[in-house]
């Protein structure tokens, strides 16, 4: 019985650990493909010419700064109250927070565009005194916003919940109260799982690609963020959708590795 018992285990280990490699194996070998590949082409040698790349990877830091800006100004109030203030639908506030999460990039656009395209429900009032927003850079900021503040908004919401009372009372005994309170109390508590949010939130801005061709389209110089020209030299330079990718992912990468660490930071801190 204790060598059946035995030889089960070793079975169902090798059945896990099979499966945990091939998940993994499937999750990590396109993008060292795409990096391999991106080596041996050295294609890398030709971007300090390709003006086309350049002013893609220039827009995209213009537009996904503006769009972190944004998200933090008008993001925190929002993840403030929902953290702080239990009332009658906020499950329902919360949910078309988060929607833009899981909503099809090409949906998203559509929303956008029949919102604040020229003849969308808010566009056309913006178009008569010649505000018009669609196929513009603006149009790039408001899908990036529309699609990655919802990361942010959500940590922050958990950050700011995580924030003990008790000490916040303290400091009210002490004098400190409303921006002073949250400036020099509750954000310092806060702050890493903001700022890991926030980050995160920035990567997706930089890799949004389906509202911002739906609402914005691919303008060179205008509208085409780093993610358009990947799917739009694609087939005439393959070398420059390479590298467009690979410096994707490495900010990608940097990115999640940071958020990483903050918000292993938050629970040391929090232990």
């Amino acid at each position: 019985m204790k060598s059946s018992n035995s030889a089960s285990g070793a079975i169902g280990r090798l059945l896990l650990g099979g499966s945990a490699t091939l998940g993994f194996s499937l999750l990590a070998i396109p993008p060292l493909v795409l990096l391999l590949r991106g080596i041996s082409t050295q294609a890398w040698l030709g971007l300090p010419d390709s003006e086309v790349v350049f002013a893609a990877i220039w827009l995209s830091f213009i537009t996904t700064s503006i769009t972190t800006i944004l998200t933090l100004l008008f993001g925190t109030p929002l993840a403030y109250v929902l953290a702080r203030y239990n009332f009658r639908g906020k499950w329902f506030v919360n949910l078309f927070i988060e929607l833009p999460i899981i909503m099809p990039p090409a949906v998203a656009g559509l929303a956008l565009l029949l919102t604040f395209g020229r003849r969308g429900f808010i566009g056309m009032f913006l178009n008569e005194i010649g505000l018009g927003l669609s196929f513009t850079t603006a149009a790039v900021i408001i899908a990036q916003v529309f699609i990655a503040a919802p990361f942010y908004i959500r940590s922050a919401q958990v950050g700011l919940a995580q924030v003990s009372p008790e000490v916040e009372d303290a400091a009210r005994v002490d004098g400190a109260d409303g921006w002073t309170l949250f400036r020099f109390i509750t954000l310092p508590l806060a702050w890493n799982a903001m700022a890991a949010g926030l980050i995160l939130s920035w990567a997706r801005a930089l890799g949004e690609f389906g509202a911002t061709i739906l609402f914005a389209g691919s303008l060179q110089g205008r509208t085409q963020t780093m993610p358009l020209l990947v799917y739009s030299v694609f087939e005439r330079d393959i070398d420059a959708a390479i590298w467009t990718g690979l410096i994707l992912i490495l900010l990608a990468m940097v990115a999640l590795l940071l958020s990483q660490w903050l918000l292993r930071r938050d629970m040391r801190l929090a232990d």
